[in-house]
């Protein structure tokens, strides 16, 4: 993507290029992604070790990081620190209504296929829907409402799924065998809505963060600094705050039936109650006691989560920017393949279920191919072709729609 700042015919303004480290951090969340769904510990949850290790950096995390990169990536395509306002915003909100459309029906097919993940792209297209009447917002603004959407984001969340009588681990998304029947289909759009595995509720705040984020002039040094240390420091609030409510303030109390049912299973893969509690979750917890937002887990869906993972996602861009003004060329490959994300993630998906059960006896071979494989094409494809195939609809779509819709001065 270029953006070039307006000034008068007689004034030469250098173009800005493309900003590298968002694409780093896209490809980071990629190889993260590769880790939770085909890493040796998706295929066995006791592996320990480095196992254990990368599936803890990959696990949620790479997902949150994606949709965080969704949020700047809205800002960046609306004119980055610089908003567009008039026919330039109103073609840009054509763009993403038009690239949401795309997303959720692809994200439709994936699931119908069955694809052995849950699958994030219909979930995305209502993120990006919600952040239309935001674009406007200064940064301040969009931190304050992330902030607050944090907070009230999973409370809500918790009371409206106890009231209602929603299932816990619902999971997946949308298919279009749902829309066969009423009640397959409310069930659907409820997943997307509160409880699936990126329920809309609980993760606009890490969409809200990046929409903020992507309206700094993300080329100043001393933006990226804050940046990083403001991920830090909101990673350590989330985690430590989380680990206070558990062991001093009676959360680990409040939840002690739930951990007297999971002793058995715990002694069996070598980790102590607590622990398994954090490791699993399907986008929302529980809601048989409040206690349950005290905790800071993957896919959990608590403020404590939401809190630490933004600060993660953070601290990792800010490094990744970092990066992609000083190792641009060896980290070319990991670029392309945050460049070609969408491709990826859906060849992926493709692939995912065939790789397990041919090479599942290795376990570490279908991460090893995935991951290889991705940047060796993604590194060849990138500066010979440009955009990706499926890129390459997103953009021809979405651009020829708001010329129809738009018209020109």
């Amino acid at each position: 993507m270029v953006f070039t700042n307006e000034s008068p015919p007689a004034t030469r303004v250098p173009v800005r290029t493309r900003l590298h480290g968002v694409d780093i951090a896209r490809g980071l969340a990629v190889l993260g992604m590769f880790v939770a769904h085909a890493g040796p510990a998706a295929l066995n949850p006791a592996a320990g070790g480095a196992a254990e290790f990368l599936a803890a950096l990959g696990n949620g995390h790479a997902s949150i990081l994606f949709a965080t990169l969704a949020g700047v990536s809205l800002a960046l395509l609306t004119g980055g620190s610089r908003p567009h306002e008039g026919l330039a915003l109103r073609r840009d909100r054509v763009r993403i209504a038009v690239r949401a459309v795309v997303l959720f029906a692809l994200g439709m097919a994936l699931t119908q296929l069955g694809t052995p993940m849950m699958v994030i792209l219909s979930f995305y297209a209502l993120y990006f829907l919600l952040t239309l009447p935001f674009l406007r917002l200064r940064p301040a603004a969009l931190l304050v409402l992330a902030a607050v959407w944090a907070i009230a984001g999973p409370v809500a969340s918790f009371f409206l799924r106890g009231a209602i009588g929603s299932g816990d681990t619902a999971g997946g998304a949308l298919a279009f065998s749902d829309l066969t029947s009423w009640d397959a289909a409310v069930a659907g759009f409820q997943r997307l809505l509160l409880d699936g595995a990126y329920p809309v509720l609980t993760w606009m705040p890490f969409v809200l963060a990046g929409l903020a984020v992507g309206r700094l002039d993300l080329r100043s040094t001393a933006v990226r600094l804050k940046l990083l240390i403001s991920g830090v420091v909101l990673a350590v609030v989330g985690t430590g705050g989380s680990w206070l409510a558990l062991h001093v303030f009676g959360g680990v109390r409040a939840l002690q039936p739930t951990l007297d049912n999971l002793q058995a299973i715990a002694a069996e893969i070598g980790k102590e109650p607590l622990e398994l509690l954090q490791m699993f979750g399907f986008g929302v917890v529980p809601t048989t006691t409040p206690a349950f937002l005290l905790i800071n887990g993957p896919h959990t869906g608590t403020p404590f989560e939401i809190v630490a993972s933004t600060g993660a996602a953070l601290a990792v861009l800010a490094l990744c920017l970092f990066a992609g003004d000083h190792l641009r060329t060896p980290l070319a490959p990991l670029a392309a393949v945050g460049a070609l994300a969408l491709t990826v993630y859906t060849v992926q998906g493709l692939l995912l279920e065939p790789l397990m059960q041919g090479l599942g006896e290795q376990p570490w071979l279908p991460l090893l191919v995935l991951a290889l494989g991705s940047l060796v094409l993604c590194g060849l494809w990138r500066p010979l072709l440009g955009r990706g195939p499926l890129e390459r609809v997103l953009h021809w779509t979405s651009t020829r729609t708001a010329d129809a819709v738009v018209p020109a001065r």
